[in-house]
């Protein structure tokens, strides 16, 4: 097996002094006033001798083990991906390594994955919470450990936080639909209390209740995250195939709830927008395969990301005995856009 090469190896190659190549290394030559092409050597004989730092040592050294904890409730839908991606990206500029974990929407692997994170050491916590973790991101919150909740957020919970005005989102999204033409509108959306949902669920009922437009049992169609194929089958089987009270439009709470959808529509050759106008929660790379443009709601997952990572280095490079308060949070909440495809275009009179 090869010897790892060492600080003490590159500093005897070059002639120089260890100090000052752990000082180039450790991005201080500035403090140790290290010439320009002296740390451009120092740097360049690193990697000619395949250089690998002592992470175990520097975290020791600096009480730091420079990696974020995202948890997202699952990092194969297009969404958190998006984010995990931006997040991965700041997070490296910052010189930190984030760890991906996935919760199933499941309180219990929430729980479980925090405590793995946490015993591996890591220096803070970015999450999209699932249903019923309030209580563990509120010892976080007793605890003092840095974490930036994404996407939700909790009423109960004075917490770093960054999602979009989802209330507005759907109260515009409905507008849209109505401006094209539509009335018989119907939301599908999970059964869940996150309040995120619920605000996507009131924006929705707010707009149909300012436009006079018809409410009714079938308005609101709401899935579980476990059996979301059956039930959206079965949610999309009960309305499409009443054709006397059948929706004309439908406004989907994820990207996901929109494909399952739409399998459903397609095994019945409903034509999209001509017998029935779609709009989206969130851009997914399935939506290209269908020969519709689908109308859908940008969350901006760039942004999240980068204010979510903007917000936790703030955290982490707090001046030494500075405690946090409740006042000390930021809560942003950020506009989402409304992407005008072919999915909803105008109605026509005959319909």
């Amino acid at each position: 097996m090869q010897k790892k090469v060492s600080i003490k190896d590159i500093a005897k190659h070059l002639g120089v002094s260890t100090a000052l190549v752990s000082y180039v290394l450790n991005n201080k030559e500035k403090e140790a006033r290290v010439g320009p092409e002296m740390a451009e050597r120092i740097r360049a004989t690193a990697k000619e001798m395949n250089y690998q730092p002592n992470m175990i040592a520097r975290s020791l050294q600096s009480g730091k083990t420079r990696t974020i904890g995202l948890i997202v409730a699952d990092i194969s839908n297009p969404f958190f991906s998006n984010i995990a991606r931006v997040i991965e990206d700041e997070a490296s500029l910052n010189n930190y390594t984030v760890i991906f974990g996935s919760s199933d929407e499941n309180a219990e692997k929430s729980d479980s994955l925090i405590n793995a994170l946490i015993k591996r050491q890591v220096d803070a916590l970015i999450i999209a919470p699932a249903e019923h973790t309030e209580e563990q991101l509120k010892l976080l919150r007793q605890q003092k450990f840095p974490f930036v909740l994404i996407d939700r957020y909790f009423n109960t919970l004075d917490a770093n936080g960054v999602r979009i005005n989802n209330f507005l989102a759907s109260y515009k999204a409905v507008q849209h639909l109505a401006k094209q033409g539509y009335k018989k509108i119907c939301m599908v959306a999970y059964q869940t209390r996150l309040p995120h949902m619920q605000d996507r669920k009131q924006g929705f009922f707010k707009a149909m209740e300012e436009l006079k437009l018809p409410l009714h049992e079938f308005s609101l169609m709401e899935s579980s995250y476990e059996r979301i194929q059956e039930d959206v089958a079965a949610i999309m089987q009960r309305l499409l195939d009443n054709k006397k009270d059948r929706p004309d439009s439908f406004l989907f709470a994820t990207n996901s709830l929109a494909i399952n959808g739409l399998k459903e529509i397609n095994k019945r050759k409903l034509s999209v927008p001509d017998d029935l106008g779609i709009i989206s929660f969130d851009e997914s790379d399935a939506f290209d395969f269908f020969y519709c443009p689908l109308t859908y709601i940008n969350q901006s997952t760039e942004r999240i990301g980068k204010e979510a990572v903007r917000i936790l280095m703030n955290q982490l490079e707090e001046k030494p005995g500075k405690t946090s308060t409740d006042s000390d949070t930021t809560q942003l909440v950020i506009d989402a856009q409304l992407i005008p495809r072919e999915s909803c275009g105008e109605k026509k009179k005959k319909r």
